[in-house]
């Protein structure tokens, strides 16, 4: 008599070999279970353990029915198929198995992946030789229950019970890879640079850090030099000379025109004074112990494409050095930073981080963690594409991966070895054919066509409104 595999066996396996086949090296069970028993976790050998819990969840994310009952409804198919039993369609076990899932866990498996995917990138993806990670903020509703109220309050204009809890999410992005570094959560109050100063931690000695005026800080710009990192940051609008000329005083090589819409820049050292007051933020320890200016370089630079609300661009730097970094290779470099809010782009929208689905912080938490390591994976997929079919990994489709993997993914289940690589390396050539070119100078106008639905917006709860409606 055949003796028959136990479920979880036969769910890690279909799992693994299925979707997950690309991210079998970054996302082992032998680590999972390893970070188990670091945090001391024990669980039963049940249908909903921890490993098949975190690839329903990334499955279940990846596909456009982000449902709990696809998800379930994809556990049981995968059983049905072994002619095993299957679970009960209820999604109840399921969604209390993931609140068990602990949060610490899928934290570590994030920063797993990210190291993963960095440990790919060859020279030629480096700037300068040098890691450059650019960093920027954004937010994330979620339902209305009263304990994401009290974890990430709404926003203060809006009535109580016409709003929905906002988090403030602070991502320090790989320039190379595209890859999710780092992330940290707060309320929505919470200002940028903050954000910042909690994502130092995964910063190295070396590295390049690219910010917006945001992040353009004199405090902060000195301790991260102190660590050995540079920065490239837009000048914050609290520095700028008003009524001033500025002076066309040349520090680096002439500038070489590679694109008709710019004129010459003006590169020069400029000497930053310490802030007079002290920030509320800061001990006095700290803002004592800082120097009474820094030696920066500016780069300003006109912008003359039709359609651009930014007319010019003053960049400052740590990178004094004009021999090493010459002026067009900063502008370039600080170019790229809108890459950070396309990747946010491509987090929130594409894969549909921005409305989140879960009750409790602890949730909405372990949500956006699962949603980035399922992220990650796309981009380990996509550096693949671009290494092999010799494309910039950072210009590939997000969407289209997601596409691919999905439908691939069930095609090459039950192929023999040569027949899984064949597949998966033309799905890794339609990938790079994704490859998105600059479109430099494009002209659009920021209007929207379609119009919204006409419907009214809420003023009062809903509960109000319900009552009204009854005793009219």
């Amino acid at each position: 008599m055949a003796i028959s595999p136990h479920p979880t066996q036969v769910l890690i396996q279909q799992f693994t070999s299925g979707i997950g086949l690309p991210f079998q090296k970054l996302l082992k069970s032998e680590i999972i279970e390893d970070i188990l028993k670091e945090m001391g976790v024990k669980y039963k050998s049940r249908i909903y353990n921890p490993i098949v819990i975190i690839w329903s969840f990334l499955s279940q994310v990846l596909d456009p029915d982000h449902s709990c009952q696809n998800a379930v409804s994809r556990i049981i198919s995968y059983l049905a198929s072994e002619g095993i039993e299957t679970p009960s369609e209820n999604t109840s076990a399921y969604c209390q198995a993931r609140k068990k899932l602990p949060e610490e866990l899928l934290k570590k498996l994030l920063e797993i992946s990210a190291k993963g995917n960095e440990e790919k990138v060859d020279k030629k993806h480096l700037w300068h030789g040098r890691c450059v990670k650019s960093i920027d903020g954004s937010t994330v509703s979620m339902p209305d229950s009263l304990k994401n109220q009290e974890a990430y309050p709404q926003h203060g204009s809006q009535k109580k019970g016409c709003g929905f809890p906002l988090a403030k999410i602070g991502v320090l992005f790989s320039y190379a890879t595209g890859s999710v570094v780092g992330i940290v959560i707060d309320i929505f109050k919470t200002h940028d640079i903050k954000l910042a100063r909690k994502l130092t931690d995964y910063l190295d000695a070396g590295d390049i850090l690219l910010g917006d005026r945001a992040f353009c800080s004199y405090i902060d710009i000195y301790s991260w030099k102190k660590k050995g990192i540079d920065s490239v940051m837009r000048l914050h609008q609290g520095r700028l000379q008003k009524g001033k000329k500025r002076p066309k005083y040349t520090v680096s090589p002439p500038f070489k025109k590679k694109k008709k819409t710019r004129k010459c820049p003006h590169d020069r050292l400029i000497l930053w004074e310490k802030p007079k007051r002290k920030p509320k933020d800061i001990s006095k320890e700290d803002f004592y112990s800082l120097p009474k200016d820094l030696v920066l370089r500016e780069v300003h630079c006109y912008i003359c494409i039709p359609g651009f609300r930014t007319k010019e661009i003053i960049v400052v730097t740590t990178l004094i050095d004009a021999i090493e970094y010459p002026s067009s290779d900063i502008l370039d470099l600080y170019d790229q930073r809108w890459q950070a809010e396309v990747n946010l782009r491509n987090i929130k929208t594409t894969l549909g981080m921005d409305i989140l689905t879960c009750q409790t912080p602890e949730m909405v938490r372990k949500e956006i963690y699962v949603y980035l390591l399922a992220y990650n994976f796309l981009r380990s997929i996509m550096y693949d594409a671009g290494d092999i079919f010799n494309h910039k990994p950072i210009r590939l489709s997000l969407q289209a991966t997601r596409q691919h993997l999905n439908n691939f993914s069930t095609k090459w289940v039950y192929k023999p070895r040569k027949g899984v690589k064949k597949i998966y390396k033309t799905m890794l050539k339609k990938i790079a054919d994704s490859y998105e070119k600059r479109r430099v100078g494009r002209v659009e106008p920021r209007v929207r066509k379609r119009r919204p639905k006409a419907y009214p917006l809420m003023q009062e709860p809903r509960s109000v409104l319900r009552a009204k409606m009854k005793f009219a």
